[in-house]
């Protein structure tokens, strides 16, 4: 086993570990905490394969702009920050979904590949990476941020009560 097998299983059950703390905490911030830890374990990774600049926009993009964003939301929201009753809930349905789930993407894992080694393809370059990303992937990148602007707008308005009645009280004068 090299560095790099061990290196990759480690951050790997960090990843997985975190990815059910996300879950499972009753704590909205903890919870968004966790999805750092979970982020950055998946960035790890992508520096094990030696994908750096897979790596970098990992932790910019996700663990920089997306949790954050999320955490501004829920801050902007007055969302409980404390343990919430409302995510204490039968836990068995969602656990019988998810063990189903897995189940059924190992049996569909194995059976597409049935144990056999896959040729890799050439290793990609920066470059390679910029025009699939810039060819392919650009729109739905930036609906994806005009969405995230749009919910943060959102969760302003919703937070402060007192633009809305700022309006209905200049309609009434008028």
């Amino acid at each position: 086993m090299t560095v790099a097998d061990v290196l990759t299983l480690a951050l790997g059950a960090v990843a997985l570990g975190a990815g059910l703390l996300v879950v499972t905490t009753r704590h909205v911030v903890r919870a968004g905490l966790w999805l750092v830890v979970a982020l950055g374990a998946i960035a790890g990774l992508y520096l094990v394969l030696t994908a750096e600049l897979v790596a970098w926009v990992q932790v910019l993009v996700y663990v920089g702009a997306v949790v954050v964003l999320l955490l501004f939301a829920v801050m902007l929201t007055r969302a409980p920050i404390g343990a919430s009753d409302d995510l204490d809930r039968v836990r068995w349905p969602g656990a019988l979904v998810g063990a189903g789930a897995g189940a059924g993407l190992a049996a569909l894992l194995i059976d597409a590949f049935r144990w056999t080694r896959v040729a890799m393809p050439e290793p990609g370059t920066a470059e390679r990476l910029g025009a699939a990303l810039f060819r392919t992937w650009v729109l739905p990148f930036e609906l994806v941020s005009v969405l995230l602007l749009a919910a943060l707008v959102g969760a302003i308005v919703v937070s402060r009560p007192d633009i809305g009645a700022r309006v209905s009280s200049e309609r009434g004068r008028g």
